[in-house]
């Protein structure tokens, strides 16, 4: 099952940057405890399947899982050994731009050292710093 946006308005899209914090998805709303990200940066669709097989492999079966972010930005590349020039290269992979304080995974129905262990796991799939978190009551 990949992870890509099924149409998109445009093939290729620009670099862009990651400033600022997350301004959305940044509590735990579904589960009862949550992955939080502590850097900024791309986390690309292969990195996000590895990261929901591996909490899955540790629940066997047991609890719920909740992915809280989607590779909705193309990334180009060019072909191995190709000279510059001749234009932007094909879409070769989709990546997930992430702000500090975004909740990129969460889980219920499993006890609080069960979910700490897998969200540990699925954070060792992951190029950025993340921190665990519980789900809070808010008003």
């Amino acid at each position: 099952m990949a992870l890509l946006p099924s149409r998109t308005k445009f093939r290729r899209v620009q670099k862009g940057s990651v400033r600022g914090l997350a301004k959305r998805g940044h509590f735990v709303e579904f589960g009862d405890f949550g992955m939080q990200v502590l850097g900024r940066g791309r986390i690309t669709a292969q990195q996000i399947e590895a990261c929901r097989v591996a909490i899955n492999r540790y629940f066997s079966r047991r609890g719920k899982v909740w992915i809280r972010i989607f590779p909705d930005k193309p990334v180009s590349k060019k072909p191995a050994e190709t000279r510059m020039g001749k234009g932007k290269g094909a879409p070769d992979h989709w990546v997930a731009l992430v702000r500090p304080g975004r909740v990129l995974f969460e889980v219920g129905n499993v006890s609080m050292e069960d979910a700490r262990t897998a969200l540990r796991k699925a954070a060792g799939k992951l190029p950025l710093r993340t921190r665990f978190v519980k789900r809070v009551e808010r008003a």
